[in-house]
């Protein structure tokens, strides 16, 4: 039986000729299996289609996209189809040519769907279409960094950050840009994460072993926090605990350091993220001690005392509540063989 009866949401994935068909058909595949593969693996009861997923040109006929790869088209721009969501995956275009002009149909149909109501997601090139309908200028955005010369030539006005891989154009996050070519893993997780849930998009990552590409960044945080705020002092304190959650004292750091009264921060830190401030701490420790026993040797204890719990067994039963299993079964799981093997 289907315990969530919830009307999927209705996405639209554009595909054109200059469009990358890996970039195309592993974003249709990862979102539709959103909330049905996992639970399928794992005989649950749970199952539910969170997504419903199209394919979207401007041809209405079948046609093949980049290295030759066969797309079939569901609708058609000219159909005008209802979508939540739009995304505009990788296209084939080097970094001295020029889409200008070639798609005027197209740009003005993204520029109404987003009048409309909907949210606009790209990954890697994806973005120069966006950039394109003047809905990046005077916003942040990201590309591959082969891009940086293109976007400072040809669109001026967009704010381009060739060092991160997922950007939100404003606060309210309905336009985003993922990086390079398999940024589109990030952009599924993200979108998952903040359409469905945090706990559909770990799923996903786990069966399609997917990983945030963002360079010193926590998998596991960047899932939950994704979700875009405007509290510029909850954005200043999320800063500070990527940098000293470490700290034995870092609660009682954070507010002293916020210069807001402790309650009100409190209330204002889950308002704007949707977790506790200890929440988040204990989440920033765990994932960095995931990490640790994926990544190194040392004994349980020095990982508790790495990431800050001097006490080794309220670690252990963190651990095991926030992941589901010991430290010592995680590292068995997910540490290398090559490691493993030392």
């Amino acid at each position: 039986m289907v315990k969530n009866a919830e009307k999927p949401i209705e996405i639209l994935i554009l595909a054109i000729p200059e469009t990358a068909g890996s970039a195309l058909y592993g974003m249709v595949d990862v979102l539709s299996a959103t909330g049905n593969l996992w639970q399928t693996l794992v005989r649950s009861n749970d199952e539910a289609k969170r997504f419903k997923v199209k394919i979207v040109s401007t041809l209405d006929r079948d046609f093949t996209c980049g290295n030759g790869i066969p797309v079939h088209p569901q609708v058609s721009i000219e159909d005008d189809p209802l979508a939540t969501i739009i995304i505009l995956p990788e296209i084939w275009l080097g970094p001295d040519e020029s889409i200008h002009g070639r798609y005027p149909g197209l740009v003005e149909w993204i520029r109404r769907k987003y009048r409309q109501g909907a949210e606009l997601y790209s990954a890697c090139s994806g973005s120069i279409l966006l950039a394109e309908t003047g809905l990046l200028d005077g916003r942040s955005a990201t590309s591959h960094w082969g891009y940086e010369d293109m976007f400072r030539r040809n669109y001026p006005r967009v704010n381009f950050d060739s060092s991160s891989n997922l950007v939100y154009a404003d606060h309210t996050g309905k336009i985003v840009t993922a990086g390079g070519t398999t940024s589109w893993h990030d952009l599924a997780l993200h979108i998952i994460a903040r359409h469905a849930s945090p706990g559909d998009a770990l799923h996903i990552a786990k069966v399609y072993l997917l990983k945030w590409h963002a360079e010193g960044q926590l998998p596991y945080t960047g899932l939950v926090r994704r979700a875009p705020h405007a509290d510029s002092v909850v954005k200043r304190c999320e800063t500070w605990m990527i940098q000293h959650y470490r700290e034995m004292d870092a609660i009682k750091q954070l507010i002293n350091m916020s210069e807001v009264p402790e309650r009100s921060l409190k209330r204002r830190f889950k308002a704007a993220t949707g977790n506790t401030l200890i929440g988040h701490l204990q989440n920033l420790r765990i994932e960095e001690s995931k990490r640790l026993l994926e990544q190194e040797v040392l004994p349980i204890e020095e990982v508790s005392e790495e990431v800050g719990y001097m006490d080794v067994s309220f670690f252990r039963r963190l651990f095991k509540r926030l992941t589901g299993l010991s430290p010592g079964q995680y590292r068995r799981m997910f540490q290398p063989i090559n490691l493993a093997e030392t």
